[in-house]
């Protein structure tokens, strides 16, 4: 398989907060030196050799947000190609106690109701999911 064909793996975390009744999801919005800026996505980051998928979704989360979460099931995984690679996003429940976050790589944040989510804002390796979070799958 050649590296363009061979999945790149990458997880996302749909994070709530501790005992929100609302069950609310974090998005963050990708910032202007990033690739697919401006659009929306669940956090998270690629997947070092010596890492498990969990292992990875913690430290991106702290590098990215600067919070500490719980990883919990998988959600699903899906393939994605990009014109230059391919990627396999898993994405996990997680939840968070911490209540300060501190964007490094985004630009904005929101805390949305999951039928608040407008999927053509995602980044396109995320919507998939918001049909599986959103009960219609």
């Amino acid at each position: 398989m050649s590296d363009l064909k061979k999945p790149v793996l990458v997880v996302a975390a749909v994070i709530r907060r501790e005992n929100d009744s609302e069950k609310r999801i974090l998005l963050v919005r990708r910032g202007p030196d990033q690739s697919g800026a401006g659009f929306w996505e669940f956090p998270g980051g690629k997947v070092e050799p010596s890492e498990s998928p969990e292992q990875a979704l913690r430290r991106e989360i702290d590098e990215e947000l600067g919070i500490r979460i719980i990883v919990g099931a998988l959600i699903d995984e899906q393939d994605f190609a990009y014109p230059t690679k391919t990627i396999r996003l898993r994405v996990y429940e997680s939840i968070t106690s911490d209540v300060h976050i501190t964007l490094t790589e985004h630009d904005a944040m929101k805390w949305l109701k999951p039928e608040e989510i407008v999927k053509e804002e995602l980044s396109a390796a995320d919507r998939p999911f918001v049909d599986l979070l959103q009960g219609k799958r």
